[in-house]
């Protein structure tokens, strides 16, 4: 799949050509909309309820954002509220740990895009990542590619840049490419360290112009978006999003 270059990224970053109003109320509301397509509006806290998940399509379908993250349970309401929209449904798989087997994600894959998936971020097996078990890594993300582009289904690999060496995510970044994947993504934002500045710039140099890369795990301002993007980032993962794109500083933690 051919991913936007570099250069494109840099210019949304310093063009405020994307911003556009709509009415939300009785005020005007100004974001940028050139950002919102780049970003994937997140929401995988284990305890999330239907109605929010519904509330995240709605915001997802306004502000025009690339897709709604949310778990394989929320699949089917996610495609059926986001019918006939530009908007599409990502999910996760093998989240957070990544620890299941090769197989279950491979299933997991199937049964989510049977329900309407159409981008799917697997976690890799990050205890054999750092085991130096590199065959086992490849053939457990390939176990998910070839599913998901079986169906035209975007495959994310989930890295988990927090718990890794520069190495070691160097090592992930390579196994996840020579293994199909359309993207290599920082993290779940279930563990300590998120996206980073300097680790999009190493998973650039290491991927190179043609894979994409997607910045998420504690990304809160529309400050630190941009630099993500500066970097080499080609998605943002964020539960922030709304708040990101109308340039709001946020004072409580991402969830």
């Amino acid at each position: 799949m051919k991913m936007a270059d570099r250069n494109d990224m840099k210019n949304i970053v310093q063009s405020s050509a994307g911003r556009i109003s709509a009415d939300v109320g009785l005020e005007q509301e100004v974001f940028d909309h050139e950002l919102a397509r780049m970003i994937d509006h997140t929401l995988l806290k284990p305890d999330a309820t239907q109605k929010e998940i519904e509330k995240l399509c709605e915001e997802a379908k306004h502000y025009g954002f690339a897709s709604v993250c949310i778990n394989p349970s929320n699949v089917k309401l996610c495609a059926k509220l986001l019918h006939n929209t530009d908007v599409k449904v990502c999910t996760v798989i093998g989240f957070p740990l990544g620890a299941t087997s090769s197989a279950v994600k491979a299933f997991e894959t199937d049964c989510a895009i049977k329900d309407g998936a159409r981008e799917v971020d697997m976690v890799i097996n990050i205890g054999m990542l750092k085991s130096g078990e590199y065959e086992y890594v490849k053939e457990d993300v390939l176990s998910v590619v070839n599913v998901a582009h079986c169906f035209g289904v975007l495959t994310k690999v989930i890295i988990e840049t927090g718990l890794l060496t520069d190495e070691e995510k160097v090592k992930a970044c390579k196994l996840a490419k020579h293994a199909g994947a359309d993207f290599v993504k920082t993290s779940t934002g279930f563990v300590k360290n998120g996206a980073t500045v300097s680790d999009i710039a190493l998973m650039r140099k290491t991927v190179g112009a043609k894979l994409g890369i997607k910045a998420s795990g504690g990304v809160r301002s529309q400050k630190e978006a941009l630099a993500l993007i500066a970097s080499g980032a080609n998605r943002i993962g964020a539960s922030a999003s709304v708040r990101i794109v109308i340039g709001e500083k946020i004072t409580s933690p991402s969830t």
